[in-house]
């Protein structure tokens, strides 16, 4: 009986091609796809304007209609999350390129990275002031050199090299940023300027909005990327988790693709995006079990969140703050744009 089982085997193999149900099957695996975006974890949405939380909500759904369309289009899970967080850099009301928040002495650094889930490839950049998107100069670092990570003056002049597009102070640094930045200044003593984490500030949401992206294409390949300004008042020369893989951006095919969003010190020290998905890889865990865990018991209380997506299409997006901007779609109907807990 099991000759004639393995001389039947390819006449099955056949015959499977053949099904209808097989081909069916086949066709919905391969249009599956989602997106989940967020603008910054912190801060109390039920406290902030409703001016305010109408152009956050609109610069989410800007960057999700985009990631989108463009899912629809089988553009790459890369290609989708470099756009998407360029849209949100773009956007003055996150902290990320334009309207990036400020440091000690008033001025910006930017820091970004971007992974590929297919092949662990990865970019990163950080202390950058002169790259309008520093997404697109991660993903430079990681298409068009042997490394990982640059940073300041190599990784302007990098851009530059590539022709990039570039920006002056007066692009990063708007109006309200400047304000924010004098307001915290006379606040703040000397002594103390170089706090971790603001807290209690009537101009909280001014600082708020890293930007995070998180990819699964319709060719079942993941992709992740984060982009800041940091913290307001960060001594000059920091650099927190986003542009650190592992720490605030990862993806690997085999388990999930994260973008984090919160104090970048606790996400370093507790290797936030990778321990995610090695809870997976390692532990069997669900996504969304794994994220509950990291973010809920790992990381200090009021301290950030994250959103994930694994290689089925499951969607977290789990933060351990009043509020986290946010917003996720995919291929089976799932559309929502959110700020606060409870909405």
């Amino acid at each position: 009986m099991p000759r004639i089982i393995k001389l039947l085997a390819p006449l099955i193999a056949i015959l499977n091609l053949w099904n209808p149900m097989n081909s069916i099957a086949q066709e919905q695996s391969k249009n599956n796809y989602g997106i989940v975006i967020h603008g910054g974890a912190g801060g109390e949405p039920d406290k902030w304007t409703d001016e305010y939380k109408a152009k956050r909500t609109a610069g989410l759904k800007a960057a999700l209609d985009l990631g989108v369309s463009m899912l629809k289009e089988s553009k790459s899970a890369l290609d989708v999350v470099e756009q998407v967080v360029r849209v949100l850099e773009d956007d003055p009301i996150f902290n990320a390129g334009c309207g990036c928040v400020l440091n000690e002495v008033g001025e910006h650094e930017l820091d970004a990275a971007i992974m590929d889930g297919s092949n662990r490839a990865c970019g990163a950049v950080a202390s950058v002031r002169k790259t309008k998107n520093p997404i697109s100069l991660a993903r430079r670092v990681m298409t068009h050199t042997k490394h990982v990570f640059l940073i300041g003056n190599g990784a302007d002049e990098f851009g530059q090299s590539l022709k990039l597009e570039q920006a002056g102070p007066e692009y990063f640094r708007t109006p309200q940023q400047i304000e924010a930045w004098e307001k915290w200044k006379k606040k703040i003593p000397d002594q103390t300027l170089h706090r971790p984490k603001a807290q209690g500030d009537e101009d909280e949401q001014l600082y708020l909005g890293t930007v995070g992206c998180a990819v699964l294409d319709t060719q079942g390949n993941l992709a992740a990327g984060t982009s800041t300004g940091g913290l307001m008042g960060k001594r000059w020369g920091r650099v927190g988790d986003s542009p650190i893989i592992g720490a605030g951006t990862f993806a690997d095919n085999a388990t999930c693709a994260v973008s984090g969003t919160g104090v970048g010190e606790d996400f370093i020290r507790n290797n936030v995006a990778a321990d995610i998905a090695a809870r997976m890889r390692y532990g069997s865990k669900s996504l969304a079990e794994s994220a509950k865990t990291v973010v809920q018991t790992v990381l200090p209380e009021d301290c950030g969140g994250v959103i994930a997506i694994d290689y089925d299409g499951n969607i977290v997006m789990e933060f351990n703050t009043p509020g986290m901007s946010r917003a996720a779609a995919n291929s089976k109907g799932l559309y929502e744009v959110l700020l606060g807990t409870f909405e």
